[in-house]
């Protein structure tokens, strides 16, 4: 066989493996969108962030090898263009800061009547690194491998993050619970 057919073939690979994965990232949509709602608090902002992600992992499929998780493939794409909103967003806010004159503002209402309205206040209190690796852990179910591939660090340093998470979040929540 020689090259050119070679590579036809490879291609009609691709081609049959594409609806698959495509397939299987459509599942994936609500643990994407779920954690896109930790990361950002607004509903449509997470929407908008899975949406940019979809995006990009639909335009990547053939850099996806097989036999690697898709859902950790996904996360990592969701969580890699969070950030990098994130540092558009803090260039952009420091450029309107430096043109705009300095203003008074008000600090958000809270409202802490519903306990999940007062748990997500205390996962926000967390750490972003610490909040991210309890999210990825025990909200979203994954592994420690898994999560850790995400967040492109040792398994051991995820375990730590979860760990410390958790007692951080157990002591401020003894701490509201004893006022």
């Amino acid at each position: 066989m020689n090259r050119e057919a070679g590579n036809r073939e490879a291609g009609n690979r691709e081609a049959v493996r594409q609806p698959d994965l495509r397939g299987e990232l459509t599942t994936l949509l609500p643990d994407l969108r779920g954690f896109a709602r930790f990361l950002v608090r607004d509903r449509a902002e997470a929407d908008d962030l899975v949406q940019e992600a979809v995006v990009r992992a639909l335009g990547a499929l053939a850099q996806f090898q097989a036999g690697s998780s898709m859902r950790a493939w996904t996360f990592t794409i969701l969580r890699n263009t969070y950030y990098e909103q994130a540092r558009r967003r803090r260039t952009e806010t420091r450029a309107l800061q430096a043109q705009a004159p300095a203003e008074g503002g008000l600090a958000p209402a809270q409202d802490s009547q519903a306990a999940l309205t007062e748990l997500r206040g205390f996962l926000w209190a967390l750490p972003p690194l610490l909040r991210e690796a309890l999210v990825l852990v025990g909200a979203q179910g994954l592994a420690y491998e898994e999560a850790a591939a995400i967040c492109n660090v040792p398994i051991g340093t995820m375990k730590a993050r979860v760990s410390r998470a958790r007692t951080q979040l157990a002591r401020v929540m003894d701490a509201r619970g004893t006022e």
